[in-house]
Order: C-alpha cells, then sequence, then structure tokens
C-alpha cells in the first residue's frame, strides 16, 4: 500500500473551496496516478474522519511564457472529498 501522504500533496484554499467547506466538501491536490478509493482511504488514515464521496478532475497544465521563451505549468489532479454528517471538520488555518 502506498503511503497516504504521497497520495495527498496539499489542500486547495481559494474562495471556492472556501464555500465548499461549509457543506463539508474539501478539496485537495492529490498524486496524478491515485484513484478514488486510494483518494478516500488515505484521507480517512490521515485526518480520522468518514468519506462519503470522492469526485475527481484531472487539470491540464497552461502554456505560459516569459519573455520569448515558452512553457507548460505541469498537470496536476484535484480531488473534492465530501465527509459525512457526523464527522469532525478540517481545519486547515490553525496555527
Amino acid at each position: 500500500m502506498k503511503d497516504p501522504r504521497d497520495i495527498i500533496k496539499r489542500p486547495v484554499i481559494t474562495e471556492h473551496s472556501a464555500d465548499l467547506m461549509a457543506s463539508k466538501k474539501y478539496t485537495f491536490e492529490v498524486s496524478p496516478k491515485a484513484n478514488k478509493t486510494e483518494i478516500k482511504d488515505a484521507i480517512e488514515t490521515i485526518f480520522s474522519v468518514k468519506v462519503v464521496k470522492v469526485n475527481t478532475m484531472n487539470l491540464k497544465g497552461k502554456f505560459k511564457r516569459m519573455g520569448r521563451y515558452g512553457g507548460f505549468r505541469p498537470n496536476r489532479k484535484k480531488a473534492i472529498v465530501e465527509l459525512s454528517e457526523d464527522s469532525k471538520e478540517l481545519d486547515f488555518f490553525e496555527a
């Protein structure tokens, strides 16, 4: 089994993800090779919560220029994880 901390890279903190937190949906950047089952197990292991649903999306890297040189940002994968009603809230903003 893979280490859960290799699957979950970091939380995604944006205005949209902050609005989703009110309904117990949390957004994470995950490993591009991880599947929904691995993501669910990793979240349950790291945070000790019950996951109801996992939605994933693959995001293609954007083309960016630096002067006359161009390149692509890396591809990434995002997961929106919905927790059960009796699960505790995850707090990303604690000191």
